[in-house]
């Protein structure tokens, strides 16, 4: 990424390389050429994909993902866990169908043998935060009412084979942040779901603390990321871009059973994932468990655009075991119970 600069001769406003550029017509331009891909039954894979609409006035809509296991059996062997995928993107750029994303989703599913809804939110500028936080958190609530009501038609088989005690919200970047802030809402709400995944963090804030000199971006271009976004941000120590700054919520109360933390060595994005992960296991969170993994010699979501990769591989196998892993206390329906007879309308109203 380059510095964003103003340049008034040919009317550039901002530009946010490589994904971003906004002139004062009102033209926008999203450079990062990620093309998108219909659902299907990937054929590497087995998985099978379709989109679905969650809110029609708003064009909130998902992909969902069923594994191999979910398609065959004609019932439930067994119930699967439930991913609600949030992807990254600087909240301004890509979409559940881009095939970076499309493709990851597939190896995620297969390889972890769990159901995925790959939320596709809304992005800025054109819909400025807190319009993603809004629609994940009403794609959250569509979730949870599959688990008391089969008769949801095409979707009866994602209602079938999920299990609903134990949903887990994964992103990156961008997307990480989502799972923080929908992790503090859950609390907030007197909820939890089973696991938070946070991959690469989008955590920003004024202080300098980046300890890397390699990476692909510049501290200047967060300066002016999150302010683009989030304009009616109070600033860079904005509490949803910076979860350490003081007045925040306090991590104690984070809506999950576990959480994992992931950072890339050169990443200019990693020592504040670092922080945030010491933050939490400090923060009188410890009977719950949170998990710390760090990829050498690798830069920010290189596991979403550099596969096959090794590395990438290494760290999926990282979170499918996360996925896997049973709490050390036993399944939780704390969400399930407290979302019972609760209005979606009723909580979106405090959104």
């Amino acid at each position: 990424m380059e510095r964003v600069a103003t340049i008034t001769s040919d009317k550039l406003n901002m530009e946010i390389l490589p994904f971003i550029r906004t002139y004062q017509s009102g033209r926008i331009d999203r450079l990062y050429q990620s093309k998108t891909v219909p659902a299907s039954v990937d054929p590497r894979t087995g998985v099978s994909s379709r989109d679905i609409t969650i809110n029609p006035s708003a064009r909130l809509s998902a992909r969902l993902y069923l594994p191999p296991t979910a398609i065959i059996s004609p019932t439930a062997p067994k119930k699967l866990p439930v991913v609600v995928y949030y992807h990254g993107g600087g909240f301004c750029t890509f979409s559940a169908s881009s095939s970076h994303y499309h493709s990851y989703l597939n190896s995620l599913v297969a390889e972890g043998d769990v159901i995925a809804v790959s939320v596709d939110y809304r992005l800025a500028p054109e819909h400025p935060l807190p319009a993603a936080y809004e629609d994940s958190w009403e794609a959250l609530l569509w979730v949870t009412e599959h688990a008391y009501d089969h008769n949801f038609g095409p979707d009866r088989r994602f209602a079938e084979f999920g299990d609903f005690s134990k949903i887990f919200l994964v992103g990156d970047s961008a997307g990480a942040n989502i799972v923080h802030n929908m992790g503090i809402k859950l609390a907030e709400n007197g909820m939890e779901v089973e696991g938070l995944a946070l991959m690469h963090p989008f955590f920003w804030g004024k202080e300098r603390n980046s300890k890397v000199g390699s990476s692909m971006f510049k501290t200047e271009d967060f300066d002016a990321l999150w302010p683009f976004v989030c304009p009616d941000t109070v600033g860079l120590d904005d509490p949803r871009v910076n979860p350490l700054a003081e007045g925040a919520p306090s991590l104690a109360a984070l809506g999950s059973r576990r959480v994992l933390v992931s950072v890339a060595e050169r990443d200019l994005l990693r020592e504040r994932g670092r922080s945030y992960y010491e933050r939490l296991r400090a923060s009188g969170w410890g009977k719950k468990e949170a998990v710390f993994f760090e990829t050498k010699g690798k830069d920010h979501v290189f596991h979403v655009f550099q596969r096959p990769d090794e590395k990438a591989a290494e760290l999926m196998r990282h979170l499918v075991s996360f996925l896997k892993e049973d709490s050390m206390q036993g399944r939780h329906s704390l969400l399930m119970e407290s979302i019972r007879g609760i209005e979606a309308s009723q909580i979106l109203q405090n959104a």
